[in-house]
Order: structure tokens, then C-alpha cells, then sequence
């Protein structure tokens, strides 16, 4: 299946972006080959009174994105809005099913469409005590989504945004990378397979306890308070890859 190795590749790329222009291009790439046209990273916020602390990379038309933001849409676009009360992405065809569209909402899309913009994919990015956020990625008007394609934009659109918070973050400097002890990584490898911390005992020999403190010593290194933002973590920096977890859970997953 193509799907997987273009997520990985993904990863391995994002992994190694330095700046918001060096992601643009990752991200412009990969939207590409997945059959899109536009994508737009962004925090959910008025980017004209927000200014470089909110987190934004698209290729969107500029006279769209220029309107967008004089007309301080980011915080009630419905898009925005609609990702705000899901945890999976959804297509824009959908919206009325997950939010009350008014007449506003529904000028909005239409402008959107003048400005060449049609049917979107847009993927939910809230972290707890973070301006909520998102990335969507979008047809030319009159194009059909390609939809065979909406898993891997879910996972490129998740490892996107995360990789976008590394580089917005304000964060106190460090000499170098968290690491893991061999049994850490262990335990969170069966973790990303979806294994429980009793089957992981099991395969490891170990009580179901020493599971769960191995995986949250784990978290604690990162400074992160989820199992999957800890995930996360991992494959960005490359503590673990999309391969080791494909050796089990996505032979089947693609199927």
C-alpha cells in the first residue's frame, strides 16, 4: 500500500525541518502528492493582532488569505470552527454535521470558492492549553477530494502541526534531546503497535506495572503529558519510526 511509505517519508522529512520555510516546501511536496492543491497550517487565532507568536504556514491565494485576515476570521471560520468539537479530520462537505451553519458561514465557503478554493480536508490540532489549531488541505474549485488519501492526511496533517509547534515554541534552551532507556522504548514501540500495558507485560516479560511506569518515566523526559503526544515526540526525533509499528499494527490497518 503507497499510503504508508508516504507517511513515513513524511516524518523522516518533517523531522529535519529547521525554519517555517523549510517546512512550507516539506508540506507543499507532500500536499502534492497526495493529490491536493493548497494546505493551511494554522492556530485558530486573528493573526493581525496575534502576530509571529500564532503559528501559520499555507499556500493558499494571498488575496484570500489577506481578506481572511482582515476580516479576523480565524477564531469563527467555520472550518475552524466544525475542528473544534472533533478529534479526526472531516471533509467540508461535512460541516453541517458538526456544527449549525448560519448564513455567514456558508458566505464564507462561498468566497472561499470565488477565490478558487473548493472541497477540503481539514484535520483537528488542540492541545490542551494551546490556541486551538489545524490543517487543512484543499481542492481547486470543482475538483472532488481524492479520499482514498484522507489516512494519510490525517497522520501528515497531525505530524505537521507538531512539527510547526517545535519551531514556534518558547521554550527554555536545552543541551540536546530527551533519550530513552532501552526498556522505555521498548515498552512505547508495543505502544504505537496498540497493545495495552497488560499484552505488553505479557511480550516483555515484565509486571503490568513496570509497564506503566517505564511509559510514564517515558512522558516525564519529554515534558509531555499524553501517550500520544509522546508518540509524537519519538518519531519526530527518531527515537522510534513509523516502521517499527508497521512491523504489526499497519499490515493489517491498510488492508
Amino acid at each position: 500500500m503507497v499510503l504508508l511509505p508516504l507517511v513515513d517519508d513524511f516524518v523522516r522529512a518533517v523531522g529535519r525541518v529547521q525554519s517555517a520555510p523549510d517546512l512550507h516546501t516539506i508540506l507543499a511536496f507532500f500536499t502534492a502528492e497526495m493529490g491536493f492543491h493548497f494546505f493551511a497550517l494554522t492556530h485558530h487565532v486573528d493573526m493581525l493582532k496575534a502576530g509571529h507568536t500564532a503559528i501559520r504556514v499555507h499556500d493558499y491565494p494571498e488575496e484570500w488569505a489577506e481578506f481572511f485576515d482582515r476580516s479576523a476570521l480565524g477564531p469563527t471560520d467555520p472550518v475552524h470552527r466544525a475542528s473544534h468539537v472533533t478529534s479526526v479530520g472531516f471533509a467540508w462537505s461535512e460541516l453541517p454535521t458538526l456544527i449549525t451553519m448560519t448564513a455567514g458561514d456558508r458566505r464564507v465557503l462561498e468566497l472561499a470558492g470565488r477565490h478558487g478554493i473548493g472541497e477540503g480536508y481539514t484535520v483537528p490540532a488542540n492541545v490542551p492549553g494551546e490556541s486551538n489549531g489545524s490543517v487543512s488541505f484543499a481542492m481547486r474549485a470543482g475538483t472532488p477530494l481524492p479520499r482514498c488519501m484522507r489516512p494519510a492526511a490525517q497522520l501528515i496533517g497531525a505530524f505537521a502541526f507538531e512539527a510547526a509547534r517545535k519551531l514556534w515554541r518558547v521554550r527554555t534552551p536545552r543541551t540536546g534531546l530527551p533519550t530513552l532507556t532501552d526498556r522505555q522504548r521498548d515498552c512505547l514501540i508495543w505502544v504505537a503497535r496498540g497493545k495495552s500495558d497488560w499484552e505488553i507485560s505479557r511480550i516483555l516479560g515484565v509486571t503490568e506495572g513496570t509497564v506503566v511506569r517505564h511509559v510514564k518515566q517515558a512522558r516525564e523526559r519529554y515534558g509531555v503529558q499524553k501517550r500520544t503526544s509522546l508518540l509524537m515526540q519519538t518519531l519526530l526525533d527518531g527515537t522510534i519510526s513509523l516502521a517499527d509499528a508497521a512491523q504489526w499494527r499497519y499490515s493489517h490497518f491498510w488492508e
